[in-house]
């Protein structure tokens, strides 16, 4: 498994860890992770701390020409918010863990010269799966059902 995926899906199982929703994100510029985060909404108490909102954060205030070379990894399709801040950002690659239980804006950000790589990853599938069985009242609110 790619590396970068691998880091996104460690991110997802910490966040589980903390209790809340196993979703993971990195960041990566020049073959490295720039930015690392993981869905904290529960633990901060936050409306928008997705797993990818949280590796923007993380990776801090950086020049457009970073985000235009940079990757973003999810281990989850990127929702409506996310991809507004993909977009916003100009972030050209998106590479997906899965879209099987959460199909995000993956057709807009193609739409918009997004390139989208879905990985059908069986480990990220399984997690959520797994999740959204365990807690469907939180997962709900997560994507705002």
């Amino acid at each position: 498994m790619d590396a970068f995926m691998q880091a996104a899906i460690d991110e997802a199982r910490l966040g589980h860890e903390e209790g809340g929703i196993p979703i993971g994100s990195v960041l990566v510029h020049d073959n490295r992770i720039i930015g690392r985060g993981h869905n904290r909404r529960v633990q901060q108490g936050s409306a928008i701390l997705h797993g990818e909102m949280d590796a923007l954060e993380n990776a801090g205030r950086l020049p457009a020409s970073v985000y235009a070379q940079a990757t973003l990894y999810t281990t989850l399709s990127p929702c409506p918010m996310c991809s507004g801040a993909i977009l916003l950002y100009g972030i050209k690659r998106v590479i997906v863990g899965e879209n099987q239980t959460f199909m995000g804006e993956e057709d807009l950000l193609r739409a918009r010269g997004v390139e989208v790589q879905v990985l059908h990853n069986d480990n990220c599938v399984k997690m959520m799966k797994d999740f959204i069985e365990d807690r469907p009242e939180l997962w709900n609110e997560d994507i705002g059902v």
